[in-house]
């Protein structure tokens, strides 16, 4: 019994020590479930000051009579403030690409649009493994539409076109 429990005590402070030399983060956002989007990240350390991160998000948000179904794109390199990835203080320049089918009443069509922002955030990773990022910041986006059936345009706001807010929490896990 003393073995198995010594074995026990290794083996977490083994993995205790890895979370904590992390390098590689997975990690969703619950608040965009509030706006019926789901998204998921995967960041990864390139050195003490660096990492990358590329976001992915399915949506079926509807803005007033304005239905929009599909995926967004959005890759963003971290830059640690204090030489620290993955873990601390850092600001990160992010572009995103976003493709949507978009219902309008009887209005019918396929929006795009590309875009950019920067963001300030703390990460944290803790011994366990657990990951907790808070980001916010501002972002542009542009894009056209174009219809497939019927010939209005809908009236396309909320961030997805012009000015808007980046801002979240993710959940997540470090390896």
């Amino acid at each position: 019994m003393k073995k198995l429990f010594l074995c026990a005590a290794m083996a977490t402070t083994f993995l205790c020590a890895k979370a904590q030399d992390a390098e590689n983060t997975i990690k969703i956002n619950p608040l965009s479930a509030l706006i019926k989007t789901g998204s998921v990240f995967y960041e990864r350390k390139l050195n003490d000051g660096v990492s990358l991160q590329l976001g992915l998000a399915y949506t079926g948000l509807k803005l007033d009579d304005v239905k929009f179904t599909g995926v967004a794109v959005t890759p963003e390199a971290r830059f640690y403030l204090k030489q620290r990835a993955i873990s601390g203080l850092y600001a990160a320049p992010f572009l995103r690409y976003q493709n949507y089918s978009v219902t309008d009443g009887s209005d019918k069509g396929k929006y795009s649009s590309f875009g950019g922002g920067a963001l300030m955030g703390r990460q944290w990773v803790y011994g366990s493994g657990f990951v907790l990022d808070i980001f916010f910041g501002p972002s542009y986006n542009s894009g056209k539409y174009k219809a497939t059936q019927g010939n209005n345009e809908p009236d396309i706001k909320g961030g997805i076109e012009g000015f808007g807010l980046r801002t979240g929490i993710a959940l997540g896990f470090g390896f």
